[in-house]
């Protein structure tokens, strides 16, 4: 089973629109209050965060056993967590409203809260370009006032909004992390530049992490959109940037791929693994939903471990199943996983993480649904290890 278009926790074309620019001649959006925190979805001591949200998981071993892993947030986390989350609101119209559904929910639990363990956590929300108007853009059909500049414009404003206010009223001179995927990836692709790089708070950068986009560098180095802010090489950087796409080792990007690749004649998609940023291949620290729709087998109905009734927990881990390496190929930079699938085991042997509309894959998006559950645990641990590097400075 596929996850389909309607109901993917992200879609990636959304980025492209939100890295364009407002016209001169069109009339700023109505500004969003962010000392209002009805319009965060996580904010520290905020009724209601939802990021104060269950992540206890089982992991499962290859044999089938299986073992509780409990999880806390820290209250007293000493860096931040600022993060735009991807293509997921559901509202009927172009752009979002500012209320947070179940989706807005529900990606911020897969994508963001696991980090509550070693940072405050930020979420704004923002009136991001909707799944309609992504799946009206796609058939060809844009809906009313898709490619208005000034609407374009009003996601990236309201994140540019509550970055000013977290830096004003929150910040106090710690470190932070970005966070983003997808068009919340494309979100913090302008903000990065025009908002970071060359300003005071550039020395308060933990890192960047630029999930499941084209974050360009120029060919054989580690800088290019980014002037200023390095790829990450080790778990010790910091002021650094993390940026893959992934695929499937046996489905690489097609001719036709959305990702892995930028238009900028002289720069490449930027790769660096989670799971060894020096390079070479590593161990992904998956932390999936536990979900029919993520569990994968040949039986009718979706488990974890053939034979058995699925977990309880709202996520499972699977240590040993996904190897990631970076691999440059036919013009692609991506982030390869590789399932270290046993038929003989009672594990699954696959896990669902592809774009799909019905029962056909769309290829081309790879699995961009799991690009940051691949390696959250991997994320997470360097995010905790740049942290205190970043003390220590």
């Amino acid at each position: 089973m596929i996850r389909t278009l309607a109901s993917g926790i992200a879609l990636g074309m959304g980025l492209m629109l939100a890295v364009g620019t407002a016209s001169a001649e069109t009339a700023a959006p109505t500004r969003t209050d962010y000392a209002d925190k009805a319009n965060w979805l996580c904010f520290p001591g905020k009724a209601g965060d939802a990021c104060a949200v269950d992540l206890t998981t089982t992991v499962i071993n290859s044999d089938g056993t299986s073992r509780v892993e409990s999880f806390k947030a820290d209250p007293k986390a000493p860096v931040d967590c600022f993060y735009v989350y991807p293509t997921v609101s559901t509202d009927p119209g172009v752009l979002s409203d500012l209320k947070a559904d179940p989706a807005e929910l529900n990606v911020v639990k897969q994508q963001l809260a696991r980090f509550g363990s070693k940072c405050r956590i930020y979420a704004p929300m923002y009136r991001q370009f909707t799944l309609a108007g992504l799946r009206a853009m796609m058939t060809g059909q844009p809906l009313p006032g898709s490619t208005d500049p000034a609407t374009r414009q009003t996601g990236y404003q309201d994140v540019v909004d509550a970055w000013n206010y977290y830096l004003t009223h929150e910040n106090k001179g710690r470190g932070v992390v970005l966070i983003g995927h997808s068009q919340g990836s494309g979100v913090l692709q302008r903000l990065i530049p025009a908002e970071v790089e060359g300003k005071p708070v550039q020395k308060q950068l933990v890192s960047a992490l630029i999930l499941g986009s084209n974050l360009g560098v120029e060919t054989g180095k580690d800088t290019g959109a980014f002037k200023t802010i390095p790829l990450c090489k080790s778990a010790t950087q910091t002021g650094c940037a993390i940026s893959y796409v992934t695929f499937r080792e046996t489905s690489p990007p097609p001719a036709n791929s959305r990702f892995g690749k930028v238009q900028t004649p002289g720069m490449q998609a930027a790769c660096t693994n989670p799971a060894a940023l020096g390079g070479g291949k590593g161990e992904l620290k998956a932390y999936l939903s536990n979900d029919a729709n993520i569990a994968s087998s040949s039986g009718p109905t979706p488990t974890w471990v053939k034979g058995k009734p699925n977990p309880k927990t709202p996520f499972v881990a699977l240590p040993g199943f996904f190897t990631g390496e970076c691999v440059s190929k036919d013009g692609f930079t991506y982030l390869s996983a590789h399932l270290n699938a046993d038929p003989a085991d009672p594990r699954t042997d696959d896990v669902n993480g592809d774009v799909g509309t019905g029962d056909l894959i769309l290829k081309d998006w790879g699995l961009h649904l799991i690009d940051a559950n691949i390696a959250m645990g991997n994320l997470v641990d360097i995010v905790g290890q740049q942290s205190k590097a970043y003390l220590a400075k």
